[in-house]
């Protein structure tokens, strides 16, 4: 799912979601979920986090990096969550 406009880079926000069963349709502005408006890459960072039990040294075996490497993935990360954050 597209998190920046690829004409402007702005945030991008969800204006309707519907139900695929019913059809029923519900229309606004909503902004997309914190993890949504990470890129491609650090979701999936997260979600072998997660996978890894939050383990960093088994993210590094993983990722054949050091754990200082992995480290600092995930301090950049949490970096643009809060810019994320504070652009409310």
């Amino acid at each position: 799912m597209p998190y920046c406009c690829p004409a402007c880079g702005s945030e991008m926000q969800v204006r309707s979601l519907g139900c695929p069963r019913c059809d029923t349709l519900v229309s606004g502005s909503f902004r997309l979920p914190e993890l949504l408006r990470l890129s491609p890459d650090d979701q999936q960072f997260i979600v072998d986090f997660v996978k890894c039990s939050g383990s960093l040294k088994i993210m590094a075996q993983q990722l054949k990096l050091s754990y200082p490497t992995v480290r600092n993935l995930l301090d950049d990360i949490i970096s643009r969550i809060k810019e994320n954050e504070n652009k409310k």
